[in-house]
């Protein structure tokens, strides 16, 4: 007998990007160079050629995951003898740290999904608006804990993944503000029966202790229909944020109205010192202690290199 291989015993099949590129086939792409350098996050990097070599691909699997859960919807309904029933929207939820890119790939997935030839309704939220507020934060104690999963209102999460899930329509979503690191008062985003939903998140596949009883515990990735893991060495992502973290002191932190406003104020060498600071004691130890270990339970996993481009993908074995 062939002796096993780390790769059989892995519920993952494990692609180069080069590999992943050829399963595209005639997938056309849709956007141009101008719409990706709008799509694209600070200091992400990706370009026409990225979308092609990663994206148009993940498109087309997309698609026919999609084409399938319609098609399973449509037997179910004759299962069930009922005709009355409308279809409930494909969730797609997007994990990853800080830093990693987790918001370019939705952008440039939500605008790639909604040009497909039948031209379904694609939205995106991001469970930043989940937060509590900074006062509420404050309040609790919770400020240097914000991003854990302990700082994000789970109920009104929960709440709106099932009013989407039930085909409710026009479901609000709270709104954030990164500029003044908070949640927006009085402004929300309507969801109103995408054919698709792109949800963002650095928690979004974290799970709860289950209660001893066995009663039913929801978890948000409970909703999901597919859902994506961005992944790369810590020291990679280390180096994206204090990176990201200068840049931004030196544009949007000008600004007198940003919260982080102050940091603009500091020398370079301390505002490196704030930056690192913030990475090792928040973000890292969320990322050790609650994303990472939520990678395992992706549908799929793009691992970026020290390029900050995806160089290889693993899709969940069926």
């Amino acid at each position: 007998m062939d002796q096993l291989t780390g790769e059989d015993w892995s519920p993952y099949r494990l692609f180069s990007a080069e590999q992943w590129a050829g399963f595209r086939a005639d997938t056309k792409l849709t956007l141009s160079e101008d719409e990706i350098r709008r799509l694209r996050s600070l200091n992400d990097p990706v370009d026409l050629e990225e979308v092609r070599r990663i994206y148009l691909s993940l498109s087309r699997l997309l698609y026919a995951h999609v084409e399938a859960s319609q098609s399973i919807f449509e037997q179910r309904k004759r299962f069930l003898n009922v005709s009355n029933v409308n279809k409930t929207p494909f969730i797609i939820g997007i994990a990853g740290s800080v830093a990693v890119g987790k918001s370019t790939t939705a952008r440039v997935l939500k605008e790639l999904l909604s040009r497909w030839p039948n031209s379904p309704k694609v939205d995106l939220v991001t469970t930043d608006g989940f937060l509590m507020s900074n006062a509420m934060l404050r309040e609790r104690g919770l400020m240097e804990r914000k991003g854990f999963p302990e700082s994000y209102d789970v109920g009104a999460l929960l709440r709106f993944l099932s009013a989407i899930k039930a085909g409710t329509p026009n479901v609000e979503a709270p709104l954030y503000s990164h500029f003044v690191y908070d949640v927006i008062d009085d402004e929300k985003q309507v969801i109103n029966q995408p054919d698709i939903l792109i949800f963002e998140g650095i928690n979004v596949l974290q799970v709860n202790p289950l209660p001893a009883d066995g009663r039913a515990v929801p978890f948000v990735s409970d909703f999901f229909d597919f859902s994506i893991y961005i992944d790369a060495d810590d020291e990679l992502i280390h180096r994206w944020y204090v990176d990201r973290f200068m840049r931004l002191r030196d544009t949007a932190f000008q600004d007198p109205e940003s919260f982080f406003h102050r940091y603009s104020k500091m020398s370079v060498d301390g505002a490196r010192a704030i930056a690192e600071g913030l990475w090792q004691n928040i973000n890292l130890r969320n990322l050790r202690e609650n994303i990472l270990p939520t990678r395992p339970r992706a549908d799929l996993i793009l691992r970026k290199g020290s390029d900050h481009l995806i160089e290889s993908v693993l899709l969940r074995k069926l």
